[in-house]
């Protein structure tokens, strides 16, 4: 948050915004080692944007059903000039930085600076340390506070990376469970405990397994469509994740025969890789991989493979592994892409506590979210697998007992997806993350779904969350017992990890079915979603539970399924023929259209 205390600089000796302060070093982290004056750092400086409140405007426009702009979508050059910053921005901050002999990189509204230690810390009066996590062992080079000089304040929304940790460890993949069947002592991959595709198309066999054909029956997909129209389907990976092919052609084999053959492309950003021989975990990129394929084949599938695993974390002379910021990196690379190259759907599996991500970062982040979506990408993000949180204790000052929502799925520019297991009835699972955003207030696209849970409550958990957020998730699907072959075995997989995917099956065949009828693809989900919230199935049984790190009366704190949105499964899962006919009326639920 950009607060507006006054400091004098004593680096510099001018007066000085302060822009964000850590009260402590934040859990999990210890101080490692002062840094050295040489020690290099690569900083990103966020400008603000001349027409913010107009982009926002125009976005919610061209995603609101029967508005006159609903589905004209921006080109990148339209895009641009709406978050261009004033070229007094441009020139003051390059003013500011040549005084301490730095020249930017200069990308629109971002500027990249290569520089020590000893200059940052002058020109920011931070004073960066390098910092160690206790349970992964993650070198960061951080600052507790910084400030930018009055006379560039204006134009900054933020500096990165300084003050953002983040939690290595729940920075992970949104995967709860993993459980290598092939572990079993005596249990025969190729026996019936492991369903063919010919024998998994009964709804009520997602009761125990999950498989591509269960998930088809169970949400009535029937529509396939033509491999044309130049659709594309992504995924993100980072953390050293690498989706296999042989993995993907063994899955193909054994659950998914119609698509043999079918394979993906890969785009690697900022250093990311595509190691096939790798000992790293594979599970989540090979889940998103293969239950996209499985709901949405034939259409492209493109794999992200973003290098890093941390916020924009400096380098050393490669003295540690590299930690660069994933969500940064990637959303920048993907907004310069031209516009036939953008996928039309892109799914996330991962996230962390809203509250370990300091605000002015989450605000620009789900800005850039907010872009792709005027682009017409619809991005989807599980909600996370620690129901209204783990540890319950708010930063500030580890004390106060707090519900905890999730970044990047707390921004109202991603679909949020909740997960839910069995069939007849279909019931919220026991993990899956929901709540109220701290940073995001509630759109008014969703104030009428959330008002209504609200009013249900009762005042239950009162002060526990902000009443007044953005409510998480969305929507939500299957994701307990996904059958999975990662490095040529077989694993059942849960988490909202399984879910994301899922649903982004879902909405990818219905941009097939509008792209082939000539409309424009369903861009940002949420308005749409929140009209047609009849076209999903409403989950009212199952529940979530969190806070089991926590003490008292609030430990093992449960969300209940209910009538209409809540916050374990949002609107609820797919009923997919009310959908495509929400979407592309009169394209049939059957074959090719």
């Amino acid at each position: 948050m950009l607060l507006g205390l006054l400091i004098l600089s004593t680096a510099a000796t001018v007066s000085a915004r302060l822009f964000h302060r850590l009260s402590t070093i934040p859990d999990g982290w210890k101080t490692a080692s002062p840094a050295l004056p040489s020690d290099k750092v690569t900083l990103k400086i966020g400008l603000k944007q001349q027409y913010s409140a107009a982009l926002e405007q125009a976005v919610l426009n061209i995603s609101t059903p029967d508005h006159p702009d609903y589905g004209n979508h921006m080109t990148r050059e339209e895009l641009r000039s709406y978050v261009a910053p004033r070229q007094q921005s441009v020139d003051d901050i390059v003013s500011w930085l040549a005084k301490h002999g730095l020249v930017p990189a200069i990308d629109n509204d971002w500027m990249t600076i290569a520089t020590d230690v000893k200059t940052a810390n002058d020109m920011l009066d931070a004073d960066f340390k390098w910092y160690h996590h206790e349970e992964d062992h993650v070198l960061k080079l951080r600052t507790l506070h910084y400030s930018v000089p009055d006379s560039v304040a204006e134009h900054v929304d933020l500096v990165q990376p300084t003050t953002r940790f983040g939690h290595p460890g729940l920075r992970r993949s949104t995967i709860s469970e993993v459980s290598r069947l092939d572990e079993v002592p005596g249990l025969n991959l190729m026996q019936a405990d492991v369903p063919t595709a010919t024998d998994s198309s009964d709804p009520a066999f997602c009761t125990t397994t999950v498989t591509p054909e269960c998930i088809k029956a169970q949400y009535n997909i029937g529509y396939k469509p033509h491999s044309g129209h130049n659709n594309l389907v992504a995924f993100a990976s980072y953390l050293e994740e690498y989706a296999r092919y042989d993995d993907l052609e063994q899955f193909q084999d054994m659950f998914v025969p119609k698509a043999v053959g079918q394979n993906f492309s890969v785009t690697l950003i900022s250093g990311g890789l595509n190691d096939q021989s790798s000992s790293s975990g594979s599970v989540e990129a090979n889940l998103d991989l293969q239950y996209l394929l499985g709901t949405s084949h034939p259409i492209a599938i493109e794999e992200y493979s973003t290098g890093g695993r941390g916020p924009l974390v400096p380098t050393l002379d490669n003295r540690f592994p590299s930690t660069n910021e994933p969500y940064l990196e990637f959303l920048t690379y993907i907004l310069n892409l031209k516009d036939h190259h953008l996928p039309q759907t892109l799914t996330t599996s991962y996230g962390e506590e809203e509250q370990s991500v300091p605000e002015e970062y989450a605000l620009k982040v789900c800005n850039l979210f907010m872009q792709l979506g005027a682009r017409g990408v619809s991005v989807l993000f599980s909600s996370g697998d620690s129901g209204p949180g783990n540890s319950c204790k708010s930063n500030t000052d580890n004390s106060t007992t707090t519900f905890l929502p999730t970044f990047p799925a707390g921004c109202p520019y991603v679909t949020s997806v909740g997960a839910t297991t069995s069939s007849n009835p279909e019931r919220g699972v026991s993990f899956s993350s929901g709540g109220f955003s701290i940073y995001h207030p509630r759109p008014a696209w969703q104030d009428g779904a959330v008002q209504g849970y609200l009013s249900s409550i009762n005042g239950t958990y009162r002060g526990l969350f902000n009443p007044l957020g953005r409510g998480i998730p969305d929507v939500a699907a299957q994701g307990q017992g996904f059958l999975v072959i990662d490095k040529g075995r077989t694993a059942h997989v849960s988490g909202t990890s399984a879910s994301a995917p899922v649903f982004a099956g879902v909405v990818a065949l219905l941009n097939a079915a509008r792209r082939s009828k000539g409309h424009k693809p369903l861009g940002f989900l949420n308005p749409w979603l929140y009209k047609h919230s009849e076209a999903l199935l409403d989950i009212t049984e199952g529940y979530s539970v969190g806070c089991l790190r926590a003490s008292g009366l609030r430990r093992g704190a449960r969300l209940n399924c209910t009538v209409g949105w809540d916050p374990v499964t949002g609107l609820g899962t797919p009923l997919f023929d009310r959908l495509l006919e929400k979407a592309a009326p009169g394209v049939l639920n059957e074959g090719n259209e």
